[in-house]
């Protein structure tokens, strides 16, 4: 059997299929036989390539090209110029720019990251198994089940390793407690119930590495003392579904789940659970009641999930993108992590950038890496030459930053300083010609909806804080509204059971706080 010369990677995710990536690939493969190329090039399904907003995207190795845009009648022309001929098709490339300073580098999906979490999304087939273990799968698993489970502890806490799913409580330390209180029976559960508007970071994570959350499940359960885990997916995650629950099959078959795990004596087995739509869903005390069977509805804490989680045992509830970092720190270890990101905030984090820029899409970078570089040398700057207005970080609940604070270091620290959070990881950038009030307009609508309404400050004060923001969106206003927003944005931070009205206070203050002379000629 010969080498293949060429490999053409074809992004399967929602938005490719969508966009016609199935019959892409058909057709890729159905042209390359037709012109006898089937031995010297490998067409192969991957996850996202990091591209969005392109349609169908392919890459082509080992010329690392890169095509957008693409439809089944091109892939004709793209086999006879490209890869028969060697002549890349100009005009369906994704092009990346170059500053103009003395040290040239690139701007856009071309730039280069330090993956940790995406090391293998966009290069193996993410169905595969064989792929993964060829990347070295499953060799952090067999690392941690030859060491005792307070000596993974100790690693991860070592590691600096805090929760990527907004919060930033350290890891480590929710492992400690879980695996010290008392209790024979005790569970591992993965939130990947992706609510937020413009947030897709764990959706991507899991349709292009399924197996790496798998991996780091097995050592949270192994670590903390638990038989059983549970993945919590948005049930409108169709192909995350899908590729988790091949993974979890493959796995068991493979001997990596289930009874005496590779020879240890450990057991460990994981079920998926599809949620049904609810945003509130996201907060893990509502999580473990729609676990259990029951309606979402948060619950009161103390006491934490550690000490009295799923069915009154002790829990580790851990986001999709903190579970993907536990394999390659078990493997290589917590110093290799610290030298990744800033001192109080080890390792890498994945954004999502949306809105006006040049290159929407996924990335994964060093904790501490400015807003600035985010936007202009991985997004490509403003689209159509506009001037940046604003930035809202951290997804939907998170904070509206104006122009003069993109040299803001992204990580969960620095982000404090100004009442910041790096939140779901959702980055959208507003040019010129945005309207802050209507992105908030739509934020509250958003909150209104999903409130669960069981706590009365978040059932009122979301309908209420939503109510004055129509009056201003249709200049009915009046300037007390504008306080008025904040005292109510306060009081719900105040007094409400769960993140979901707690977190209103933010993209409503900063809104008004760095921003107000877009609301002024809205009041009367």
């Amino acid at each position: 059997m010969r080498i293949a010369r060429s490999h053409v990677l074809v992004s399967i995710d929602i938005e490719s299929v969508a966009s016609g990536a199935w019959e892409v690939l058909r057709r890729l493969k159905e042209e390359i036989s037709l012109k006898g190329l089937s031995e010297e090039v490998k067409v192969l399904e991957t996850g996202t390539l990091g591209i969005s907003g392109k349609g169908v995207v392919i890459a082509v190795y080992p010329e690392r090209v890169f095509y957008g845009g693409v439809k089944p009648e091109h892939c004709p022309r793209i086999v006879e110029e490209h890869l028969l001929k060697g002549r890349p098709l100009k005009e369906l490339l994704i092009k990346e720019e170059v500053t103009r300073e003395i040290k040239r580098e690139l701007i856009g999906p071309m730039r280069e990251q330090k993956r940790v979490v995406l090391e293998n999304s966009g290069i193996i087939d993410p169905e595969k198994i064989e792929e993964y273990l060829a990347r070295d799968g499953y060799v952090a698993l067999e690392k941690a089940l030859s060491k005792s489970p307070e000596e993974i502890i100790a690693e991860v806490k070592k590691s600096g390793l805090r929760g990527r799913g907004g919060a930033g409580f350290p890891t480590g330390l929710k492992w400690e407690g879980a695996r010290k209180a008392p209790g024979e029976r005790k569970f591992i559960i993965c939130n990947a119930d992706e609510g937020e508007p413009g947030t897709f970071k764990d959706r991507l994570i899991l349709e292009g590495d399924p197996h790496k959350l798998i991996e780091g499940l097995i050592i949270a359960g192994y670590a903390v003392g638990a038989q059983k885990g549970y993945i919590y997916i948005r049930g409108e995650y169709a192909l995350s579904l899908h590729r988790m629950r091949k993974a979890l099959e493959d796995a068991r078959k493979y001997g990596l789940l289930g009874e005496n795990i590779l020879g240890s004596g450990f057991s460990f087995d994981l079920e998926i659970k599809e949620g049904a739509g609810a945003y509130v869903c996201g907060e893990e005390t509502a999580l473990m009641e729609s676990l259990e069977g029951k309606r979402g509805n948060p619950r009161i804490k103390p006491p934490y999930p550690t000490v009295v989680g799923l069915f009154g045992s002790p829990t580790v509830i851990n986001n999709v993108e903190t579970l993907a970092n536990i394999p390659p720190i078990v493997k290589n270890g917590a110093d290799w992590f610290k030298t990744l990101g800033t001192e109080s905030c080890p390792g890498t984090k994945v954004y999502t950038i949306l809105g006006d820029v040049n290159f929407p899409g996924l990335i994964e970078v060093e904790m501490g890496t400015t807003l600035y570089e985010i936007i202009f040398g991985y997004g490509g700057g403003i689209k159509g030459g506009k001037k940046l207005k604003g930035v809202l970080v951290g997804g939907a609940a998170g904070v509206f930053l104006p122009e003069s604070l993109l040299n803001v270091r992204m990580d969960f620290d620095n982000l404090k300083q100004y009442k910041a959070v790096l939140g779901s990881g959702a980055i959208l950038v507003m040019g010129q010609g945005a309207s802050i009030p209507d992105v908030l307009h739509s934020v509250l609508r958003f909150f209104r909806h999903e409130s669960c309404g069981q706590c009365s400050p978040c059932r009122s004060g979301t309908k209420e804080l939503f109510r004055i923001s129509e009056r201003l969106i249709e200049r009915r206003g009046k300037a007390e509204d504008l306080d008025l927003m904040v005292k109510l944005s306060e009081s719900l931070w105040q007094s409400s059971l769960c993140p979901l009205g707690q977190s209103l206070i933010m993209p409503v203050k900063s809104a008004l706080e760095n921003f107000r002379e877009e609301f002024l000629p809205l009041v009367q």
